[in-house]
């Protein structure tokens, strides 16, 4: 055993042994360097010994700054591991770190010389089984499910025919063209696309961008407002659709104002829009379906609307035709209407007559009287008088005559109206006819004619003659007189109907 004093000395980076003159002066058996030459030692010896590793654990703190690096604690029940993930390899991932979630990553163990500390590189990350995604999943959805967002009550009713329908999707995949497909298939609209990352790191913000940037549009602008939006993407794995379970999609998805379609994934596929949506589809094609009617089904119910519709209006026609018909054979006959009257005025007219020869034969005998018992002087005084007073009754008894003249004549035209209206010629002046047999008489029924009877039409304008079922060209038969009916009596006006 070497009993020299002091020890050689070693360089505390290279490891090999330093001589005397480099070495210095006796005073340390402990070799002198620098901070960064041994953080620079600590450094490649991790980076060396761990220079790749795969590590499981429970995320912790989550840090995203502006310069768009993710740092983060790696934990388990003793001990934390600080990590770092770089912009780019960020970008790449397929799940986004989050508090709580337990993962498996890949990387490299290096140092941060400005702390003192030791971090790992993580270049991959994933999930570190369906299950932790599962419960992140379900925890999640207890969050928002308790802030109202996924409530049946705040959900939209789908436009039943929307103008303009946006699209958010990939504009490069089979999604968007499985949908247009299927809109020009039922009835074609107008649709938006707003382009977007359906997977990635940035699918979520892009996502949740596109339904606001929608909301944003002005009814009436340049770009129109869209009347329905679909989100949709095709099938995939959990960690593949992630991106519709974060938060910042489904708070767009419950704030939209606009009525909005889930359809992301397959049938079996379910995310958190999904329950925020107002409907969610199975299948992007399904989204479609729902979206519109099928054109040639609208246009069939429209045409049965309309069919109905004139069912409808001809039966109330022919009700209120048949209680017209039923009403006017309630009315009294024009005839007896105007006997009344006709007779007071033919009263009234005689009275008249004889009335002004009684007043003139007692004016007249008045003044005979009295020229005898007067003068000729008095007496040619008197006649003038009496001629002056003659004349002033002649007037007041003409101008009496005119004016009952005239009364009974505005009488007799409202008779004579009444009477017009009440005519079975103003029914013909209307379009309908009268048909008589041969004794003159009106056919009111079919059973009232027979094969060869000869009938009597009557026109607005005239009569013809006619015969009624004779069949072939043979010309018509003379009129022939057809059977009174029983109970009948001639020259009745007769049923128009």
């Amino acid at each position: 055993m070497s009993t020299d004093w002091p020890p050689p000395a070693f360089d505390p980076v290279t490891g090999e042994l330093l001589d005397d003159d480099e070495a210095g002066e006796p005073v340390s058996n402990v070799a002198e360097y620098s901070v960064s030459d041994i953080s620079g030692a600590l450094k490649r010896t991790l980076e060396d010994t761990f220079g790749h590793v795969r590590v499981r654990g429970e995320l912790g703190r989550v840090s995203r700054p502006g310069s768009g690096h993710v740092y983060l604690d790696l934990k388990d029940d003793r001990s934390v591991l600080s990590g770092v993930i770089w912009k780019g390899t960020a970008a790449r991932l397929k799940i986004q770190p989050e508090q709580g979630l337990e993962v498996v990553v890949t990387g490299r163990i290096t140092t941060f010389p400005g702390q003192s500390k030791y971090q790992i590189v993580i270049e991959t990350m994933e999930p570190a089984g369906a299950g932790a995604l599962m419960a992140l999943l379900e925890e999640r959805r207890k969050k928002l499910a308790a802030e109202g967002l996924f409530d049946e009550d705040r959900k939209q009713e789908l436009p039943y025919l929307p103008q303009v329908i946006g699209v958010v999707t990939s504009p490069t995949g089979a999604v968007i063209r499985d949908i247009l497909h299927r809109l020009s298939d039922r009835f074609p609209r107008h649709v938006l696309v707003w382009p977007v990352r359906v997977q990635g790191e940035s699918s979520a913000g892009e996502v949740a961008n596109g339904i606001r940037g929608f909301n944003a549009l002005e009814k009436g602008g340049a770009i129109p407002r869209p009347d329905l939006i679909i989100v949709a993407r095709g099938g995939g794995s959990l960690e593949d659709l992630w991106g519709f379970n974060e938060e910042v999609v489904v708070r767009a998805a419950a704030e939209s104002a606009i009525p909005l379609i889930s359809a992301v994934g397959h049938e079996t596929d379910w995310t958190l829009i999904d329950h925020a949506a107002d409907w969610r589809a199975p299948t992007p094609t399904a989204a479609a379906e729902r979206a519109v009617p099928v054109r040639s089904e609208l246009v069939a119910y429209v045409a049965d609307l309309a069919a109905r519709q004139h069912r409808a209006l001809s039966r109330a026609m022919d009700e209120r035709r048949t209680r017209v018909t039923a009403a006017g054979r309630g009315l009294p006959k024009p005839d007896d209407l105007l006997a009344l009257a006709r007779q007071r005025f033919d009263n009234a007219a005689g009275r008249l007559g004889q009335s002004l020869k009684a007043a003139t034969s007692a004016h007249r005998s008045r003044v005979d009287r009295a020229a005898a018992r007067l003068s000729v002087r008095p007496l040619r005084q008197q006649i003038v008088r009496d001629r002056e007073t003659l004349a002033r009754l002649q007037r007041q008894s003409a101008r009496a005559v005119a004016a009952s003249m005239e009364t009974r004549r505005t009488r007799l035209d409202g008779a004579a109206k009444l009477l017009s209206a009440f005519s079975y010629h103003s029914v013909l002046n209307r379009g309908f006819a009268l048909v008589r047999d041969g004794n003159g008489q009106p056919i009111r029924s079919v059973a009232s004619t027979s094969a060869g009877m000869g009938i009597e039409i009557e026109f607005a304008d005239g009569r013809t003659d006619a015969v009624i079922g004779t069949g072939g060209g043979s010309p018509a038969p003379a009129l022939k007189p057809a059977a009174k009916p029983a109970g009948g009596s001639g020259g009745g006006q007769g049923s128009l109907f």
